[in-house]
């Protein structure tokens, strides 16, 4: 069970990384649509999990390679933005949030 201090931190950053994405990701990531759908943070506050969905875009995992290329560019935008509300800017590790592909899978099993 996360504390209340790391849900706080959690959707600070979930909520600042998607206007990260919003802004700059039309630049780094042309034709890709990212989503921040759940970020979770360790107890300690050093790292946080972003789980994010990609949409528009048919090889995910070549575009997650291309985000964690530019996670230090990213970990720098964040921490402009949250500098002054954090003790220390979590490191950042992204991976790809499935649970909306794996609802389709089931709708469709379940519609057949």
């Amino acid at each position: 069970m996360d504390s209340i201090r790391q849900q706080k931190s959690a959707r600070l950053i979930q909520k600042d990384l998607a206007e990260i994405f919003l802004l700059e990701g039309k630049n780094w990531f042309p034709n890709a649509m990212i989503t921040v759908t759940q970020v979770r943070i360790s107890p300690d506050m050093s790292i946080a999990r972003v789980y994010l969905s990609l949409f528009a875009i048919k090889d995910k995992e070549s575009l997650l390679q291309d985000i964690s290329i530019r996670t230090n560019e990213i970990r720098k935008h964040l921490g402009n933005r949250i500098g002054k509300q954090v003790r220390i800017i979590p490191e950042l590790k992204f991976f790809i949030d499935d649970s909306l592909d794996y609802m389709e899978k089931i709708d469709k099993a379940l519609k057949q």
